[in-house]
């Protein structure tokens, strides 16, 4: 059976494919949110979509159905973007889980495209599942497992829509991007305060921008916080696949749990 994902499959097919996948099961999230001129609103969830597909097809676990939306109040400033409360997308996690436990899955890996914005409600749900339902969950979010590459391929600081996400997208969704539209834009760097995971200096946790400061950012680059114009495809293909890799691992090591 070459099917990986669970709403392409029958009852039948799906039960089968339990028993293939050692019970182990995707779940890509990302956000319906702006990503500037040049990128696509889904662009988080295209990137979870991508690598939880590579990576099925690869060691024949299952892939749930995508969750488009995330936690994005900050980019309500500009249109198309949907955010969704924590407090409800915590309930639609452990409920997906829940169902998915019950038919035979027991271990789950939640793919994150949308970076530290999505980890907090996801690390609460993936708890509560782990203590009540007694099944496996890790998170695997981009950012994190790909710190031992990205300063080799050159990547400055994580943004918005940057040139880390930019390169990438260039690789897996080409036609959705519009690098004539590209703008570069770099935050004037604060003290103590530093959101990529890759930084080895003191800093503050993150807290999501306010509305206000997040219209001056849509004002100046619609949207963008990097530098997207260094993008490119070559890149986005090593980052893409250093992260498979790494996604591979993740599920073989689980398999063996």
């Amino acid at each position: 059976m070459n099917k990986v994902w669970l709403h392409e499959m029958t009852w039948e097919e799906v039960k089968e494919a339990i028993k293939k996948s050692n019970g182990i099961v995707l779940i890509p999230i990302g956000s319906t949110e702006q990503h500037g001129r040049h990128l696509p609103l889904g662009t988080d969830t295209f990137v979870a979509i991508a690598l939880a597909e590579e990576a099925a097809k690869k060691t024949g676990v299952v892939v749930a159905p995508p969750i488009f939306y995330g936690w994005s109040p900050h980019h309500m400033v500009l249109p198309g973007t949907i955010t969704i409360r924590p407090e409800v997308l915590i309930e639609l996690l452990y409920d997906i889980i829940k169902s998915l436990k019950e038919h035979g899955f027991n271990k789950f890996i939640v793919i994150n495209g949308h970076r530290i914005v999505n980890i907090p409600w996801i690390q609460i749900a993936a708890e509560r599942a782990q203590r009540e339902l007694k099944v496996k969950v890790v998170i695997f979010d981009p950012a994190y497992m790909s710190k031992e590459i990205a300063d080799k391929l050159g990547f400055g600081p994580i943004g918005h829509g940057e040139e880390i996400e930019t390169s990438h997208m260039l690789y897996i969704r080409p036609e959705l991007v519009y690098m004539n539209k590209a703008v570069d834009y770099k935050h004037e760097e604060r003290r103590l305060y530093h959101i990529d995971p890759r930084s080895t200096r003191d800093t503050l946790c993150y807290v999501p921008s306010t509305r206000e400061s997040m219209k001056k950012v849509a004002t100046i680059s619609g949207g963008i916080v990097g530098e997207p114009t260094k993008a490119s495809k070559e890149k986005g293909k090593k980052y893409h696949e250093h992260l498979v890799r790494r996604l591979i691992e993740v599920i073989e090591n689980m398999k063996q749990s």
